[in-house]
C-alpha cells in the first residue's frame, strides 16, 4: 500500500523533542513465561571514536540528530518451547543488520526508499534463516518459531514488514486503521470468501498461523505509507487483541496523553479480562505543542 507523500509545511520536521515513544510487555495471567519481545530505537549518523583528548561529556555531539526510529514487536509462537529465545533472537538479529543500512537510511530520498524497503525484508529474511539453523543446532530440529511486526519510521515516510500476527494500528483523524494483515488460516479463509469477516474473529482457526519466522512458511509483507504530524502508531501482540477491542483502542489512542500512559492502560485492560497470553504494546506519536508552534508562523503557511 502506497499513498502519496503530503506537503508539510516548511520547517515541520519532527526532532528528538516532539518524538514520544514508549514500550510495555507483560507475562499475562496464564502463561508460565513471557516469549514477547520488543524494541524501540533511534537511527542516527554517527562516529566511533577510537581515542580522543575530548571530554567524556562533549563526545555526545559526536551523534546525530535521529534521523529515524525503528519499532519491532515479536511473540514466540504457541507458548511452546524456544519461543522466548525465537522472538528475541529474531529482533537481535534484524537490529545488527539495520545497524549496517546506515548510509542507505542517511541518504535516503524518493529513489531509494525501494531499496531501503528492500533491506528491510532483507533483514526479516535472515533473521528467518538464523532461527532454521539455531533451532536445527540447540533444539535438536525443533523448530524456533516467532511473529515479527517492524516499522522503520523516516520523516515523512513509513516502512512495514511483518510475518504473523502481531499487528500495526494507526490513529489518523480519529479513524483506527488497521496497516497490517493478520497471516493465519483464518484470515485466509476470509480472504478467499469462505468465512465472512465475524466468522474469523471467531474460528479457532484465528490462532493459528499461516506464516512465522523460523516456521514451515515465511512470507514476509512489505509495504510503506505517509506520515502524518498528528498519527499515532500502535504495535502489538495478540494478547492485546484477544482481550481488547479495535474500538477500545481507537477510543485510548484518541485521547493518549502520552505513550507510556496509553501503553500501560491498554496492557492494564488486557489483564483485568483474564491475561491469558503474554501482552505487548509499543506506542509512538509525536507531540502537539510544536505542531501550533509552527502553524501559527507565517513560513509555515
Amino acid at each position: 500500500m502506497t499513498t502519496p507523500v503530503p506537503q508539510a509545511p516548511t520547517g515541520l520536521r519532527p526532532v528528538s523533542a516532539d518524538v514520544d515513544v514508549f514500550g510495555v510487555t507483560h507475562r499475562g495471567h496464564v502463561r508460565a513465561d513471557n516469549q514477547d519481545h520488543f524494541l524501540i530505537a533511534s537511527l542516527h549518523k554517527l562516529l566511533r571514536v577510537h581515542q580522543t583528548s575530548l571530554p567524556e561529556a562533549n563526545q555526545a555531539s559526536l551523534v546525530s540528530e535521529s534521523r529515524g526510529y525503528l519499532f519491532l514487536v515479536a511473540d514466540g509462537v504457541g507458548g511452546r518451547r524456544g519461543g522466548k529465545e525465537a522472538s528475541g533472537l529474531a529482533l537481535r538479529t534484524i537490529a545488527d543488520y539495520v545497524t549496517h543500512l546506515t548510509d542507505l537510511y542517511r541518504r535516503l530520498d524518493h529513489e531509494k526508499e525501494h531499496a531501503f524497503l528492500a533491506e528491510l525484508t532483507k533483514s526479516v529474511e535472515h533473521s528467518h534463516e538464523i532461527l532454521l539453523r539455531q533451532g536445527e543446532r540447540e533444539f535438536g530440529g525443533h523448530a524456533l518459531a516467532t511473529t515479527l511486526t517492524m516499522v522503520a519510521v523516516l520523516w515523512p515516510r513509513a516502512y512495514l514488514v511483518q510475518v504473523g500476527d502481531s499487528r500495526c494500528y494507526r490513529l489518523r483523524e480519529g479513524e483506527l486503521q488497521r496497516m497490517s494483515r493478520d497471516q493465519t488460516l483464518a484470515q485466509e479463509l476470509v480472504d478467499t470468501g469462505a468465512l465472512g469477516a465475524a466468522q474469523g474473529e471467531a474460528s479457532p482457526l484465528r490462532n493459528v498461523l499461516a506464516s512465522a519466522l523460523g516456521g514451515p512458511q515465511a512470507t514476509p509483507v512489505a509495504t510503506t505509507t505517509d506520515c502524518r504530524w498528528q498519527d499515532v502508531l500502535l504495535l502489538c501482540t495478540d494478547g492485546l487483541t484477544k482481550h481488547v477491542s479495535d474500538e477500545e483502542i481507537a477510543a485510548e489512542l484518541a485521547q493518549v496523553a502520552s505513550a507510556e500512559s496509553s501503553c500501560r492502560a491498554l496492557v492494564d485492560l488486557a489483564l483485568a479480562r483474564g491475561g491469558s497470553d503474554n501482552v505487548t504494546v509499543v506506542i509512538g506519536r509525536l507531540r502537539e505543542k510544536r505542531l501550533s508552534a509552527v502553524s501559527a508562523q507565517p513560513s509555515a503557511r
